[in-house]
């Protein structure tokens, strides 16, 4: 029987720029050795490889300035974050840290502006794009920042939001977006987005509270597209009647210089992922251009909110498959240490599919096998692969080497999804989270972020409060944990 790395070599170009395997047919993450993070840490664990974050940015920056040189463009580019992808300190920081700006989408993000301002990681001058439907809070925090002279934009999702800013308001000058509600894709239950403006709506909007006001300015105008950057009628269609508009407004309105494209660029989801990003910005930016010349309207300036593409791939999950369970005549079924529902909640939610790879064992034989996640729930499986209607792994026999398993490009939207530290499905424990950076010289670093949750947290969430039997056994489990990377290291040894 084959071995599993001559099914990788038979399937896909492998090694990538990202996966290869080191001498021991164990697998390199970005060059970082996993096993010896799991040696470490144990499992289950997720990893944030900080230095794809910034490769991300850096690369997006550069694309969108060879299509602007290419096309001899006339406006400026922006690169935003949008914060919704992913909160923690560790990514926004890392992000800011490339000179980019920020989209929020709810009043629970500004108190995370206040904080990285008194911090010196924000200016007054950073671009604070406000994004979504906003309750009365959310509109007041706002206005608080316009007031303090923060570059900050509210995007009007409705005709009443403006209302808001009339009454809270003190500031001479308030720049304004609007976002324009798009068709969704065919197949989708609805037909229009419900947030944005009606096209019918912009003009009225502006005609009614905008174009004689000595207060607000419409900067910008917001489109976004729920599935991403694609190269699909459906997309070309949707951009190219959101520049007309453009172009009407920028008719009547000359203070509208900017144009804000939503929905972002694709990640990674199958080593078999084939995606020309030059080539879709080159066009992005040529479209724009051409019907812009055609209408005779000075180009927009144009901005960005990348979040999955900016952190999705810094990501992985690790799991150890603890049993193998054979349930008829061809189900095999390995399980894992964690869940898919909990840890991996895209996975079931919406299908989603990662890079999913074994993290040791590539020298022996493979089988064919489903993941199952330790919830009582029948939805807690993975059993296919992006590119294949089958899963692979080595085979997995009790009472030799210990299976692992990764689950790449997993940064995006999961741990808030997931309810972070929460309270999720059957009391599935949030697994340890450790951060993985690259110093100057290319000495690997890592970080323990955040410990496996444990059990007395969720009696206090859940109202049982915190006793100290329950800390007492928290104890006990912090020293397991321990034990376990002893025992880890004595079998590698």
């Amino acid at each position: 029987m084959k071995n599993y790395i001559d099914l990788i070599d038979q399937t896909i170009e492998f090694p990538t720029l990202e996966f290869n395997i080191d001498e021991n047919n164990e697998l390199m993450f970005n060059n970082v050795p996993l096993m010896d993070i799991i040696k470490q840490y144990g499992t289950p664990l997720k990893i944030t490889y900080l230095p794809k974050i910034g490769e991300h940015i850096e690369n997006a920056k550069r694309m969108f300035k060879n299509a602007i040189k290419k096309y001899n463009y006339k406006g400026n580019y922006t690169y935003c974050y949008c914060t919704k992808s992913s909160h923690f300190r560790f990514v926004v920081e890392e992000v800011l840290s490339h000179n980019v700006h920020l989209e929020t989408s709810s009043s629970y993000d500004i108190p995370i502006i206040r904080k990285l301002y008194d911090e010196g990681k924000i200016s007054k001058s950073t671009y604070i794009l406000c994004n979504g439907y906003k309750l009365p809070l959310y509109t007041q925090y706002i206005s608080e920042l316009i007031n303090e002279g923060f570059n900050c934009i509210p995007i009007l999702d409705n005709l009443k939001e403006i209302d808001f800013y009339d009454k809270s308001v003190t500031a001479e000058t308030v720049n304004l977006g609007i976002r324009i509600a798009t068709d969704e894709e065919p197949d989708f239950a609805f037909y229009t987005s419900r947030l944005g403006l009606r096209y019918s709506d912009v003009m009225d909007l502006y005609k009614n509270k905008i174009q004689n006001s000595s207060k607000y300015k419409l900067k910008m105008l917001h489109f976004f597209i729920n599935t991403g950057i694609k190269d699909s009628a459906y997309y070309w269609s949707e951009l190219s009647r959101f520049i007309y508009k453009y172009c009407e407004m920028k008719k009547i309105c000359p203070d509208l210089d900017s144009i804000d494209l939503g929905g972002g660029l694709p990640i990674q989801t199958s080593l078999q992922f084939n995606y020309d990003y030059q080539a879709m910005i080159d066009e992005i930016v040529e479209s724009i251009s051409w019907i812009c010349n055609k209408n005779n309207v000075p180009v927009p300036n144009i901005f960005t909110e990348f979040g999955s593409y900016t952190v999705g791939e810094s990501g992985a999950v690790l799991y150890e498959i603890i049993d193998q369970k054979l349930q008829n005549d061809k189900e095999l079924w390995y399980m894992i240490d964690g869940s898919f529902i909990t840890q991996l909640p895209d996975s079931w939610g919406m299908n989603q599919k990662y890079i999913m790879l074994p993290v040791n064992n590539w020298g022996s034989p493979y089988q064919k096998v489903n993941l199952g996640g330790l919830t009582c729930d029948s939805m807690d499986f993975y059993n296919t692969e992006a590119h294949s209607s089958d899963l692979y792994l080595p085979i997995f026999e009790e009472g030799q080497e210990r299976q692992y398993v990764g689950f790449f490009h997993t940064g995006a939207y999961q741990e808030s999804l997931g309810g972070y530290g929460g309270i999720q499905h059957c009391l599935i424990p949030a697994p340890k989270h450790v951060l993985v950076d690259r110093l100057e010289d290319g000495t690997i670093t890592t970080q323990l972020f955040a410990s496996a949750q444990e059990s007395y947290g969720m009696l206090n969430i859940l109202g049982y409060g915190s006793t100290e039997k329950a800390e007492a056994q928290a104890t006990v489990l912090s020293q397991e944990e321990v034990k376990h990377a002893e025992n880890l290291s004595l079998i590698e040894q």
